[in-house]
């Protein structure tokens, strides 16, 4: 097991300014390990507490001080990522993923109605052939139904991401709609992540990479699922959607565009994101550039809660 004092002695903390406001944040702090392999991130959200975060350590851990797996693939077709932004945004959103075929749209925000969702998703739908919408289990079972009729009345979805909290939320919304359920926090905020497949409710699982505890660990999970996989990143700075590009490169089968084009949600990354072609992104490690790890460092105070949380973290690996 990698010695705590290695991991700290290789972390570099810092703070990406981002173009929109995504998950209720503008700024995006992430602490990048430096190790043999290469680099990892540790990135959970700030209120994750220990026990969940200590499985994004895992997966930063395990990138900088592991070998990465065989690839499959070369290439990894993306997703265009619209968070939940008024419906006049969109084109600008959009054109931000060049050749994209697919677009994931942000629904559900607090403060905002389902028609804020319904017009978001039919100016989507106008620019990007294939939509899909995220909720982040922010309906009820009726709300989930009602807005699963409302933002078909346009245009068909190819599915709707974690529509409600629970399994058995989830699978009551599935015998009651006509459009595919896809699970993501199902998945990942759980003991057991195959609970959500076992139980009939989901048709495509959305797996990231970090939340689960690295690449070998997602792609085992990966290996008992029986539905259609989507690889998805967790707001990942570029060293954190490499990883999650490798993943998605050696997984035995991909059907679906992974949402790992979020990079361009970030006005200042930690090295240049590869550019789309075609909708896909190419299959690479990300190593950052010294001078943007200087220029985007955070304050000594913020590196040292860093730290301490990493600390906290650090025990609970298994």
């Amino acid at each position: 097991m990698v010695s705590l004092s290695d991991v700290l002695d290789g972390l570099h903390v810092v703070a990406l300014p981002m173009r929109v406001r995504f998950r209720g944040i503008t700024v995006r702090e992430v602490a990048l390990i430096e190790g043999p392999h290469g680099w990892g991130e540790f990135s959970p959200f700030v209120e994750y507490e220990p026990p969940e975060a200590a499985h994004w350590l895992a997966s930063g851990i395990a990138a900088a001080y592991r070998p990465a797996p065989e690839l499959r693939r070369d290439r990894i077709p993306i997703n265009a990522t619209v968070p939940a932004v008024s419906a006049a945004e969109v084109p600008g959103i959009v054109a931000r993923f060049p050749g994209a075929g697919t677009a994931k749209v942000k629904v559900a925000e607090p403060g905002q109605s389902l028609a804020d969702d319904v017009a978001r998703v039919d100016a989507v739908r106008a620019l990007v052939p294939t939509v899909r919408v995220d909720a982040n289990g922010g309906w009820s079972v009726a709300e989930a139904i009602a807005a699963a009729h409302a933002l078909t009345a346009g245009g068909p979805l190819e599915y709707i991401e974690q529509p409600c909290r629970t399994v058995a939320e989830l699978a009551e919304v599935r015998r009651s709609v006509d459009v595919a359920i896809a699970a993501d926090e199902s998945i990942r905020k759980t003991s057991d992540p195959l609970h959500v497949v076992r139980s009939g409710a989901a048709d495509v699982a959305v797996l990231k990479v970090a939340p689960l505890g690295g690449v070998a660990a997602m792609l085992d999970i990966a290996a008992a699922i029986d539905i259609p996989i989507v690889v998805s990143s967790a707001l990942d700075s570029a060293v954190g959607i490499g990883t999650g590009l490798v993943a998605a490169g050696a997984l035995p089968q991909l059907t679906h565009a992974c949402g790992l084009g979020t990079g361009s949600l970030f006005v200042e990354d930690v090295a240049e994101p590869p550019a789309a072609v075609d909708g896909c992104l190419p299959v690479t490690t990300v190593t950052p550039d010294p001078a943007r790890l200087d220029a985007l460092a955070v304050t000594p105070a913020r590196r040292q809660w860093w730290i301490d949380r990493v600390r906290a973290c650090y025990p609970l690996l298994s």
